[in-house]
């Protein structure tokens, strides 16, 4: 016997039936907010390296990326220095779309992203990468994790090279380490950092993606994520 799927796995955020809306939006700045306090904790608590600023300076912006493994490092390393650190420029992030992703949509507007958009592989991904690259072209950087939504890990998709060639932004690389952390047990391995641990984040230099190196850059890039 073929079971159905539910309707509520087929919702996005944002066409929740209305008859659950209330639950949705508690579950979604509810639990935001948890997670939210408990990135404050650990960004208190954590000791942050990083490395390579110098690689920064020519672009006022960026398409930034790093393996889907160090979301939670880069949430407590990156996201807390974008005003005074990465760069000077408001950021535009493509997030998944499906309903459960409420909380991380509420969590990264709480870190300071002004602009989240809809959509990724399989997912309007299309039409979402090409309104990112508009953002960027008025100046918006982002972050990209371009073995995501859902791997194969560290193999990295080519739609972040396409977003940079149509946009004219460079790719810079963003490498991560943990002394301590808990590593989930995900399709990602995502790492958890531990309170009083250190996170150390390389920042790598910014390349130009044009059609000319457009298949070298593939290489280029995964290495220079590590």
């Amino acid at each position: 016997m073929i079971m159905s799927k539910s309707p509520l796995s087929q919702c996005r955020v944002d066409d929740v039936p209305a008859v659950i809306r209330p639950i949705f939006y508690l579950y979604g700045y509810g639990l935001a907010l948890l997670l939210f306090i408990f990135g404050l904790i650990l960004r208190a608590t954590i000791k942050v390296e990083i490395t390579g600023r110098e690689n920064l300076g020519e672009h006022s912006n960026y398409v930034f990326c790093h393996w889907h493994s160090f979301i939670p490092l880069s949430l407590v390393t990156v996201v807390p220095n974008i005003p005074n650190v990465l760069d000077r420029a408001s950021h535009a992030w493509m997030q998944h779309p499906s309903w459960y992703m409420k909380p991380i949509h509420v969590l990264i507007r709480l870190l300071g992203v002004k602009k989240i958009i809809l959509g990724s592989t399989g997912h309007s991904g299309r039409e979402a990468a090409d309104r990112l690259a508009e953002y960027l072209q008025r100046g918006y950087s982002t972050i990209l994790f371009p073995d995501g939504p859902s791997g194969p890990p560290f193999v990295l998709k080519k739609g972040i090279l396409h977003i940079s060639m149509q946009s004219g932004v460079p790719i810079v690389a963003l490498q991560f380490s943990g002394s301590r952390f808990l590593e989930l047990k995900t399709w990602d391995r995502k790492k958890i950092p531990y309170p009083f641990s250190k996170v150390t984040m390389r920042i790598g230099a910014p390349i130009q993606i044009t059609s000319s190196n457009f298949h070298e850059s593939l290489s280029i890039i995964t290495a220079a994520l590590g």
